[in-house]
């Protein structure tokens, strides 16, 4: 991983990402079929930054966060951690580089092993990049315990013993001890109660002000995203169609994809109303994908051209991408 880097260079890039997959085969016959789980995503993420991965179940954000951590191999594509290209890393490269690169799951208790001490479970990063002597591992145990808002009276306690709440903190914990540049939140608060995802959010957002973390934050809640994140990212069936800084975006979205899940956030306030644009249909399988912009098949303003040729995914405006042919109609 030797090489020159600009100091400029983004922390994280993603070059024209792909993952297929080959499903089927278990017939008579044998056939099978790609399944296009992430095709062609490209973004870049800065120090200290929250890139928000937003999108329908199912659209290949939680696999882009996979590859960019390298647990999924990609199909084709480039990913660069500082600037340094992440493919054919050696098993050595790779374990050096976890140190700064981590991932907070949705699930905190599967994410957790049952039989094991919340100390043990923090503390076993340190243990396994062989980082300090015993009596400093412990006291950075504590620290981290501090830092995430849990007593340090947990640490002798086992998993099914805390709540939902407190498991994602022990994870949070667990990711942050190696002093981390990124972290990749895969739903991080989806599987808790709506009374504890602002807990987890304001903490994680104290933390990455702490610590000058880097977030890649991928949900489909876009109420979370537009409290936590600075720039999103919307995917659809396993592409960006847009990109843009958050009050961008919220304010005047492009795509009519972003438009269609922006117009459904709720409103605190009986008295406001909006008119909400529904989409008729389910969105099309990675499998067989539609010609054209695969949005085409939902789009109240599709015409010819979205059925036959796929929009490329452009500049349309400073810090704003879009992948629509006719997205100027909605730029003011």
């Amino acid at each position: 991983m030797d090489g020159y880097v600009p100091a400029n260079a983004p922390l994280l890039e993603a070059d024209d990402l792909t993952r297929h997959f080959r499903v089927g085969g278990g017939s008579l016959f044998g056939r099978t079929a790609r399944l296009r789980a992430v095709d062609g995503v490209r973004f870049a993420l800065n120090r200290g930054e929250t890139l928000g991965l937003v999108g329908e179940s199912g659209c290949g954000k939680s696999t882009a966060g996979r590859l960019v951590l390298g647990i999924d191999t990609p199909t084709s594509g480039t990913v660069r951690f500082e600037g340094r290209p992440l493919t054919d890393l050696s098993v050595d490269e790779w374990r050096r580089l976890r140190c700064d690169m981590q991932m907070i799951f949705q699930d905190p208790f599967g994410s957790l092993d049952p039989r094991i001490s919340v100390a043990s479970q923090i503390r076993e990063p340190l243990d396994i990049h062989g980082i300090g002597s015993t009596a400093d591992r412990n006291a950075q145990v504590d620290d981290m315990l501090d830092a995430v808002g849990l007593p340090r009276a947990a640490k002798d306690r086992f998993p099914h013993e805390l709540s939902g709440g407190q498991q994602q903190r022990v994870v949070i914990a667990r990711a942050l001890i190696l002093q981390p540049k990124l972290i990749v939140c895969d739903e991080p608060v989806s599987a808790l109660d709506v009374s504890v995802q602002a807990q987890v959010v304001n903490l994680l957002s104290d933390l990455q002000e702490r610590f000058n973390l880097a977030y890649l934050f991928i949900s489909h809640d876009l109420g979370i995203v537009r409290h936590i994140c600075e720039r999103v990212a919307v995917m659809y069936v396993g592409q960006i169609v847009e990109l843009a800084d958050r009050p961008s975006l919220f304010k005047q979205p492009l795509h009519p994809y972003s438009q269609a899940l922006i117009s459904a956030i709720p409103i605190p306030d009986p008295d406001v109303t909006r008119e909400t644009m529904l989409l008729q249909g389910d969105p099309p399988s990675p499998i067989s994908v539609p010609s054209g912009c695969r949005f085409h098949t939902r789009c109240p303003f599709a015409e010819d051209t979205c059925r036959t040729e796929e929009p490329a995914l452009r500049d349309i405006a400073p810090g704003r991408t879009v992948a629509c042919h006719f997205a100027e109609r909605w730029l003011s």
